[in-house]
């Protein structure tokens, strides 16, 4: 059967407590030490992680508020060329107005100045013709028959010319 010898577990006792020193002192330091700098550097990448999230939020606000401005620069630009259109706009309705309203003014002096031309011509026309009139009735004594057809006759003559 077994027996046991106490001199046999006592240096097996010692051997694995020689054998728990020797793997604790070079196997299991370097390996916690490992676990221990894996663990480190973990938290430093989950540290710059968040460091380059909470940088790239910035970037992102910062970004989206030049946008807005930039936005905003467009907009007032594009209000201020309508405006400045528009203002083109009625002042060029405003020069085509004045210059209708000139050619229509110069048209109606041109107008009355040829109306005056042709009653002045007319004016010496009748007084021509009346003078042709007052000599052929002195040339002669015509009697009241002959002097009622030189009449008509003067007056037939300036309404055709009229």
């Amino acid at each position: 059967m077994l027996e046991f010898h106490l001199g046999d577990i006592i240096f097996q006792l010692v051997v694995v407590i020689i054998l728990m020193l020797i793997v604790s002192k070079f196997a299991v330091g370097p390996v916690v030490r490992m676990m221990r700098d894996r663990q480190t550097h973990i938290d430093d990448q989950l540290k710059a992680a968040e460091n380059s999230q909470k940088e790239a939020e910035a970037i992102l606000a910062k970004q989206q508020e030049e946008l807005k401005k930039v936005r905003e620069q467009a907009n007032q630009m594009l209000e201020t060329e309508k405006k400045r259109a528009e203002a083109e706009g009625q002042e060029l309705l405003n020069q085509a107005k004045a210059r209708a309203d000139r050619i229509v003014e110069d048209a109606k002096e041109e107008i009355r100045t040829e109306k005056e031309k042709a009653v002045a011509s007319l004016r010496d026309e009748v007084a021509h013709l009346s003078m042709l009139l007052a000599s052929k009735v002195l040339e002669r004594e015509v009697s009241e028959k002959e002097h009622k057809q030189e009449i008509d006759a003067f007056v037939k003559q300036i309404g055709e010319r009229l």
